[in-house]
């Protein structure tokens, strides 16, 4: 399955929030070195469960990506 995720970086709060197909994901991380995508990753693996495998698979510089969940 793939999911659209829309990144905000340097956020105050750390949130998850779904609206129709795309999931808004807000990060403490600066988009620097792959911190924040890995943080997102983290979160995501938090939501979907611990067995599920997680991939970025479009948008690894663009605050814009598409996720594979298996």
């Amino acid at each position: 399955m793939y999911i659209k995720v829309h990144v905000v970086t340097e956020s105050k709060k750390e949130v998850i929030a779904e609206k129709d197909d795309l999931i808004y994901v807000s990060v403490r991380e600066k988009a620097e070195q792959g911190l924040a995508n890995r943080r997102v990753l983290l979160l995501l693996k938090g939501k979907f469960g611990n067995k599920a495998r997680l991939r970025i698979v479009s948008g690894h510089h663009s605050p814009h990506k598409i996720i594979s969940v298996d």
